[in-house]
């Protein structure tokens, strides 16, 4: 019988990135060196990359075709906990949009493109050629696996696989009126005398939202880089100060969302910035 480290190899032998989940479809645990994610396997995380660690601590950013590294040391008791592998499909330019039930199944068929087909325990995997953001709960019973995600290997299912559509690549992007800024759980430090800019003139930070606006909605690539290096570098400027408003942080989480980001990753992002800089 083939063993689950056999499947893995032979996969990365292929060009697919692996990792070993144990049970419940989890990425093994965090090693002691990088605790509480630090290395980047969520999206909003300042460090979000590669991993570097010796052991495959870290979801997606652990997955690898280095054989030599999948067969060391450090992996080894990785391999021992494992029930099953997974790859990142955005390291190979893919997409896998992961059907959870029959409506799910249903709703694909009407919608979408045929596709090659991957049966899972309850549904579908549906692979497309080309990458995106991924995201959860795009609609019911249906998630987005590609860059900075992970999906189970389930065999290289039926049918040919096409293009990825425009149509699913719309299933994560959020209008900018889909962020309101009563809704905004972000605290925005304020001057007891009046919140105006000591420092740079009203027309300096009209100037500044506008650029950080501006590179959001350039970014091509990296998306959650780009939002939280633009967070900080308007909270650099301006953050101890007390002249941003919540409309002001309302128009930079417009920006982001019209790129795809989610209300709660913008947050994240913001609350990251901000105890970057000890805000």
């Amino acid at each position: 019988m083939t063993s689950i480290l056999d499947t893995a190899l032979h996969l990365a032998a292929s060009g697919l990135p692996v990792l070993p989940l144990r049970a419940r479809k989890l990425p093994v645990g965090n090693c002691s060196a990088c605790a509480k994610s630090k290395c980047g396997d969520r999206p909003n995380m300042l460090r979000a990359g590669p991993c570097r660690c010796p052991a495959p601590c870290h979801a997606w950013a652990a997955a690898t075709t280095d054989l030599a590294v999948l067969n060391s040391r450090p992996w080894a008791g990785a391999w021992a906990q494992a029930t099953a592998v997974a790859y990142h499909p955005g390291g190979v330019g893919l997409t896998v949009v992961d059907l959870d039930d029959t409506d799910a199944i249903a709703w694909a068929r009407e919608a979408l493109p045929a596709t090659r087909t991957v049966a899972t325990t309850r549904g579908e995997h549906w692979i497309y050629l080309g990458a995106m953001q991924s995201s959860n709960g795009v609609r019911p019973g249906v998630d987005i696996k590609s860059s900075m995600s992970y999906a189970r290997w389930l065999g290289p299912g039926t049918g040919t696989m096409t293009d990825l559509p425009a149509s699913v690549r719309a299933l994560v992007v959020k209008t900018p009126a889909a962020v309101r800024p009563s809704s905004l759980a972000v605290a925005v430090p304020v001057l007891a005398g009046g919140g105006e800019c000591p420092h740079r003139t009203p027309a300096y930070l009209e100037r500044g939202i506008a650029m950080a606006e501006g590179r959001i909605t350039e970014a091509s690539s990296a998306i959650h880089t780009a939002v939280y290096r633009t967070f900080l570098a308007v909270l650099s400027a301006h953050g101890r100060c007390g002249c941003l408003t919540e409309s002001h942080v309302a128009r930079l989480f417009a920006a982001a969302g019209a790129k795809g980001e989610s209300e709660r990753h913008c947050t994240d992002a913001w609350t990251n910035a901000r105890t970057k800089l000890g805000i």
